[in-house]
């Protein structure tokens, strides 16, 4: 293999080696919509779309509680943290000065944002008491909880109408 090959062939390696680091260190991915070919067919402006689709990242969940007085641990099954985000958008269209003098584009702008959740869990105790006198003489009932999914975000938007395209 020619030196000049192999030089070529290290540098493409780099940078594919590269941009899949900075994908999985990214926390949403560009997604483009090219229309450049309808605006070259057409002869007309076209709009510039483009969003963003977050990359869901799991994160360690909190271990079981032992409590006193209880046969199993108080989270049989964790809830898993997931953070990540909602998927954003970008919109741009030329208007052809429809709302007058200066208004050349409309934009419309939704920033993908953070989204942090739990899954569900779960949390059980079984009645493998001794009788208790609480409960005239009765065992204690078994004991079972789902653990609701937790959803925390705060999505945005932005409108903006102004000159250039």
């Amino acid at each position: 293999m020619k030196p000049t090959t192999r030089g070529t062939l290290a540098a493409v390696l780099t940078g594919v080696a590269a941009a899949v680091g900075a994908a999985a260190a990214a926390e949403a991915v560009p997604v483009p919509v090219p229309l450049n070919g309808v605006e070259n067919a057409l002869n007309v402006q076209m709009p510039k779309i483009a969003g963003e689709l977050p990359v869901p990242m799991p994160g360690a969940p909190e271990g079981p509680r032992y409590v006193e007085g209880r046969l199993i641990p108080e989270h049989a099954l964790p809830q898993l943290p997931v953070t990540g985000g909602q998927p954003g958008a970008d919109v741009r269209t030329p208007l052809p000065h429809i709302l007058g003098d200066g208004f050349d584009h409309l934009d419309v702008g939704a920033p993908a944002a953070d989204l942090r959740t739990l899954t569900p869990g779960l949390s059980l105790d079984t009645p493998l008491t001794s009788p208790s006198a609480d409960n005239f003489g009765y065992p204690k009932l078994p004991q079972a909880a789902v653990l609701t999914p937790l959803l925390k975000t705060m999505p945005g938007a932005n409108l903006e109408m102004g000159s250039g395209a």
